[in-house]
Protein backbone atom coordinates (compact mmCIF):
# COMPACT_ATOMS: atom_id res chain seq x y z
CA UNK A 1 0.00 0.00 0.00
CA UNK A 2 1.54 3.30 -1.34
CA UNK A 3 1.30 6.57 1.15
CA UNK A 4 0.87 9.62 -0.61
CA UNK A 5 2.64 12.84 -0.01
CA UNK A 6 0.86 15.14 1.96
CA UNK A 7 3.64 17.86 0.92
CA UNK A 8 1.44 19.94 -1.79
CA UNK A 9 3.44 21.67 -4.52
CA UNK A 10 4.46 25.35 -3.81
CA UNK A 11 1.79 27.65 -5.26
CA UNK A 12 3.00 30.42 -8.04
CA UNK A 13 3.31 33.20 -5.71
CA UNK A 14 5.60 31.11 -3.24
CA UNK A 15 7.92 29.94 -6.15
CA UNK A 16 8.34 33.28 -7.38
CA UNK A 17 8.62 35.04 -4.02
CA UNK A 18 10.48 32.63 -1.27
CA UNK A 19 13.76 33.87 -1.22
CA UNK A 20 15.10 30.28 -0.97
CA UNK A 21 14.15 30.59 -4.94
CA UNK A 22 16.56 33.28 -6.04
CA UNK A 23 16.39 32.61 -9.62
CA UNK A 24 12.39 33.42 -9.47
CA UNK A 25 12.78 35.78 -6.91
CA UNK A 26 15.51 38.45 -8.96
CA UNK A 27 13.44 37.56 -12.04
CA UNK A 28 9.81 38.81 -10.64
CA UNK A 29 11.65 41.96 -9.04
CA UNK A 30 13.63 42.83 -12.04
CA UNK A 31 10.26 41.89 -14.30
CA UNK A 32 8.81 44.37 -11.69
CA UNK A 33 10.99 46.81 -11.95
CA UNK A 34 10.96 46.92 -16.16
CA UNK A 35 7.08 47.33 -15.22
CA UNK A 36 7.27 50.30 -13.06
CA UNK A 37 10.19 51.98 -15.56
CA UNK A 38 7.65 51.78 -18.62
CA UNK A 39 4.38 53.21 -16.29
CA UNK A 40 5.77 56.35 -16.63
CA UNK A 41 7.00 56.16 -20.65
CA UNK A 42 3.30 55.31 -21.15
CA UNK A 43 2.09 57.75 -19.28
CA UNK A 44 3.95 60.53 -20.69
CA UNK A 45 3.32 58.91 -24.12
CA UNK A 46 -0.75 59.08 -23.64
CA UNK A 47 -0.21 62.70 -22.51
CA UNK A 48 1.60 63.56 -25.75
CA UNK A 49 -1.20 61.57 -27.89
CA UNK A 50 -3.75 64.17 -26.05
CA UNK A 51 -2.13 66.75 -26.05
CA UNK A 52 -2.25 67.08 -22.60
CA UNK A 53 -2.50 71.22 -21.98
CA UNK A 54 -0.27 71.58 -19.10
CA UNK A 55 2.45 69.28 -20.70
CA UNK A 56 2.70 71.25 -23.61
CA UNK A 57 2.60 74.91 -21.84
CA UNK A 58 5.90 73.00 -19.75
CA UNK A 59 7.45 71.57 -23.23
CA UNK A 60 6.70 74.80 -25.14
CA UNK A 61 7.96 77.05 -22.23
CA UNK A 62 10.69 75.29 -21.24
CA UNK A 63 12.25 74.79 -25.30
CA UNK A 64 11.84 78.67 -25.54
CA UNK A 65 13.58 79.68 -22.30
CA UNK A 66 16.56 76.92 -22.96
CA UNK A 67 16.50 78.61 -26.91
CA UNK A 68 16.62 82.18 -25.99
CA UNK A 69 19.21 81.85 -23.35
CA UNK A 70 21.22 80.16 -25.52
CA UNK A 71 20.94 82.83 -28.40
CA UNK A 72 21.62 85.93 -25.99
CA UNK A 73 24.75 83.57 -25.11
CA UNK A 74 26.02 82.82 -27.73
CA UNK A 75 29.10 80.89 -26.33
CA UNK A 76 26.97 78.03 -25.71
CA UNK A 77 26.21 77.29 -28.66
CA UNK A 78 29.36 75.64 -29.92
CA UNK A 79 29.69 73.47 -26.64
CA UNK A 80 26.02 72.54 -27.26
CA UNK A 81 26.43 71.46 -30.77
CA UNK A 82 29.82 69.13 -29.20
CA UNK A 83 28.21 67.83 -26.91
CA UNK A 84 25.06 66.75 -29.34
CA UNK A 85 27.99 65.64 -31.85
CA UNK A 86 29.74 63.26 -29.43
CA UNK A 87 26.59 61.72 -27.79
CA UNK A 88 24.92 61.50 -31.14
CA UNK A 89 23.18 58.12 -30.73
CA UNK A 90 25.37 56.64 -33.78
CA UNK A 91 28.58 57.61 -31.82
CA UNK A 92 27.26 54.60 -29.06
CA UNK A 93 26.21 52.27 -31.91
CA UNK A 94 29.93 52.07 -32.99
CA UNK A 95 31.17 51.83 -29.42
CA UNK A 96 29.03 49.08 -28.71
CA UNK A 97 29.23 47.49 -32.00
CA UNK A 98 33.39 47.44 -31.25
CA UNK A 99 32.61 46.25 -28.12
CA UNK A 100 30.57 43.81 -29.26
CA UNK A 101 33.16 42.66 -31.64
CA UNK A 102 35.57 42.56 -29.42
CA UNK A 103 34.10 40.38 -26.31
CA UNK A 104 33.40 38.08 -29.26
CA UNK A 105 36.77 37.41 -30.02
CA UNK A 106 37.94 37.51 -26.83
CA UNK A 107 35.32 34.12 -26.16
CA UNK A 108 32.35 36.28 -24.32
CA UNK A 109 29.95 35.69 -26.93
CA UNK A 110 27.15 35.71 -25.04
CA UNK A 111 27.80 39.05 -23.66
CA UNK A 112 28.70 40.39 -26.77
CA UNK A 113 25.32 38.90 -28.00
CA UNK A 114 23.79 40.60 -25.45
CA UNK A 115 24.77 44.16 -26.50
CA UNK A 116 24.04 44.11 -29.55
CA UNK A 117 20.48 42.55 -29.03
CA UNK A 118 19.61 45.37 -26.08
CA UNK A 119 20.52 48.24 -28.72
CA UNK A 120 18.77 46.79 -32.14
CA UNK A 121 15.66 46.31 -30.11
CA UNK A 122 16.14 49.99 -28.42
CA UNK A 123 16.62 51.06 -31.69
CA UNK A 124 13.96 49.49 -33.14
CA UNK A 125 11.49 50.18 -30.69
CA UNK A 126 12.25 53.98 -30.46
CA UNK A 127 12.52 54.09 -34.70
CA UNK A 128 8.50 52.50 -33.96
CA UNK A 129 7.35 54.90 -31.55
CA UNK A 130 8.99 57.61 -33.70
CA UNK A 131 6.80 56.82 -36.81
CA UNK A 132 3.73 56.00 -34.79
CA UNK A 133 3.64 59.24 -32.71
CA UNK A 134 4.45 61.27 -35.30
CA UNK A 135 5.12 64.71 -32.86
CA UNK A 136 6.02 67.38 -34.57
CA UNK A 137 9.60 68.97 -33.46
CA UNK A 138 9.47 72.41 -31.55
CA UNK A 139 8.49 75.14 -33.80
CA UNK A 140 11.15 78.33 -33.06
CA UNK A 141 11.35 81.67 -34.71
CA UNK A 142 15.36 81.26 -34.22
CA UNK A 143 16.22 77.70 -33.87
CA UNK A 144 19.95 76.99 -33.53
CA UNK A 145 19.64 73.19 -35.05
CA UNK A 146 17.38 71.16 -37.45
CA UNK A 147 16.60 67.21 -37.34
CA UNK A 148 15.02 64.79 -39.10
CA UNK A 149 12.21 62.98 -38.24
CA UNK A 150 9.58 62.71 -34.80
CA UNK A 151 10.31 64.51 -32.06
CA UNK A 152 9.49 61.94 -29.51
CA UNK A 153 10.95 60.00 -27.80
CA UNK A 154 14.16 61.45 -28.09
CA UNK A 155 16.51 59.12 -29.64
CA UNK A 156 19.88 61.41 -28.47
CA UNK A 157 18.10 60.46 -25.18
CA UNK A 158 17.35 56.54 -25.17
CA UNK A 159 20.41 55.48 -26.86
CA UNK A 160 22.52 57.57 -24.34
CA UNK A 161 20.95 56.35 -21.41
CA UNK A 162 20.29 53.05 -23.15
CA UNK A 163 24.20 52.89 -23.99
CA UNK A 164 26.07 54.13 -21.16
CA UNK A 165 24.20 51.27 -18.99
CA UNK A 166 25.06 48.44 -21.42
CA UNK A 167 28.54 49.50 -21.46
CA UNK A 168 28.86 50.04 -17.94
CA UNK A 169 27.35 46.70 -17.10
CA UNK A 170 29.84 44.80 -19.38
CA UNK A 171 32.60 46.51 -17.94
CA UNK A 172 31.25 46.63 -14.37
CA UNK A 173 33.29 43.01 -13.29
CA UNK A 174 37.11 44.59 -14.10
CA UNK A 175 36.05 48.16 -12.71
CA UNK A 176 37.91 47.96 -8.66
CA UNK A 177 34.28 48.72 -6.43
CA UNK A 178 35.43 51.64 -5.10
CA UNK A 179 35.45 53.31 -8.57
CA UNK A 180 31.81 51.95 -9.41
CA UNK A 181 29.76 54.84 -7.95
CA UNK A 182 31.88 57.11 -9.55
CA UNK A 183 31.61 55.12 -12.84
CA UNK A 184 27.91 55.31 -12.51
CA UNK A 185 27.53 59.05 -11.30
CA UNK A 186 29.81 59.73 -14.94
CA UNK A 187 27.25 57.49 -16.97
CA UNK A 188 24.52 59.65 -15.72
CA UNK A 189 26.30 62.87 -16.54
CA UNK A 190 26.85 61.55 -19.78
CA UNK A 191 22.94 60.28 -20.18
CA UNK A 192 21.93 63.56 -18.56
CA UNK A 193 24.23 66.01 -21.01
CA UNK A 194 23.04 63.69 -24.14
CA UNK A 195 19.11 64.67 -23.74
CA UNK A 196 19.50 68.59 -22.09
CA UNK A 197 21.43 69.65 -24.98
CA UNK A 198 18.87 68.60 -27.20
CA UNK A 199 16.19 70.44 -25.73
CA UNK A 200 18.67 73.42 -25.47
CA UNK A 201 19.44 73.37 -28.91
CA UNK A 202 15.81 73.56 -29.53
CA UNK A 203 15.41 69.97 -31.56
CA UNK A 204 13.28 68.28 -28.87
CA UNK A 205 10.94 68.96 -25.92
CA UNK A 206 11.19 68.08 -22.26
CA UNK A 207 8.71 65.32 -22.23
CA UNK A 208 10.87 63.76 -25.46
CA UNK A 209 13.73 63.61 -23.35
CA UNK A 210 12.45 61.79 -20.14
CA UNK A 211 10.54 59.77 -22.36
CA UNK A 212 13.64 58.28 -24.09
CA UNK A 213 15.34 58.41 -20.70
CA UNK A 214 13.15 55.92 -19.03
CA UNK A 215 12.83 53.74 -22.13
CA UNK A 216 16.69 52.88 -22.77
CA UNK A 217 16.69 52.08 -19.10
CA UNK A 218 13.42 50.06 -19.44
CA UNK A 219 15.11 47.91 -22.11
CA UNK A 220 18.02 47.47 -20.30
CA UNK A 221 16.46 45.89 -17.47
CA UNK A 222 14.22 43.62 -20.08
CA UNK A 223 17.32 42.45 -21.42
CA UNK A 224 19.25 42.30 -18.26
CA UNK A 225 16.39 39.96 -16.51
CA UNK A 226 16.56 37.44 -19.94
CA UNK A 227 20.15 37.55 -19.70
CA UNK A 228 19.57 36.27 -16.01
CA UNK A 229 17.71 33.85 -16.76
CA UNK A 230 20.04 32.29 -19.09
CA UNK A 231 22.81 32.35 -16.65
CA UNK A 232 20.76 30.47 -14.11
CA UNK A 233 19.68 27.70 -16.59
CA UNK A 234 23.27 27.48 -17.33
CA UNK A 235 23.66 26.88 -13.05
CA UNK A 236 25.67 30.07 -12.48
CA UNK A 237 25.90 31.60 -9.20
CA UNK A 238 23.19 34.96 -9.09
CA UNK A 239 24.63 38.02 -10.19
CA UNK A 240 23.50 41.54 -8.98
CA UNK A 241 24.15 43.52 -12.20
CA UNK A 242 24.15 46.49 -10.85
CA UNK A 243 27.02 46.09 -8.49
CA UNK A 244 28.65 42.74 -10.58
CA UNK A 245 28.06 43.42 -14.00
CA UNK A 246 26.01 41.14 -16.61
CA UNK A 247 28.03 38.61 -16.69
CA UNK A 248 30.84 38.79 -13.69
CA UNK A 249 32.81 35.74 -14.14
CA UNK A 250 33.57 36.81 -17.79
CA UNK A 251 36.48 38.86 -16.21
CA UNK A 252 38.98 37.02 -17.75
CA UNK A 253 38.04 37.53 -21.31
CA UNK A 254 36.64 41.21 -20.69
CA UNK A 255 40.13 42.22 -18.73
CA UNK A 256 42.60 43.91 -22.04
CA UNK A 257 45.67 41.72 -19.62
CA UNK A 258 43.33 38.59 -19.62
CA UNK A 259 44.13 35.82 -21.59
CA UNK A 260 40.87 34.59 -23.31
CA UNK A 261 42.43 31.15 -24.03
CA UNK A 262 42.50 30.08 -20.98
CA UNK A 263 38.92 31.09 -20.11
CA UNK A 264 35.67 28.35 -20.39
CA UNK A 265 34.21 29.43 -23.53
CA UNK A 266 30.50 30.35 -22.94
CA UNK A 267 29.29 29.52 -25.75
Amino acid sequence: MTTKSRTSPRSWSDRRLNPDHRLGLRLTLASLAAFLVLVPFAGLLALVETKWGPLERLDEDATRTLNEYVLDHRGFVHPLQATSYIFHAWVFRLIIGGLAIWLFVRGARRLAVWAMTTLVVGGLLGLLFKVVVDRPRPDLESPIAHAPGGSFPSGHAMTAALGCLVIVLILLPVIPASWRKAVWAVAAVVAVAAGFCRVALGVHYVSDVLAGWVFGLAVVIATTTAFETWRRSEGRAPATPAIEGVEPEAAPEIAPSGDPSKAPDRT
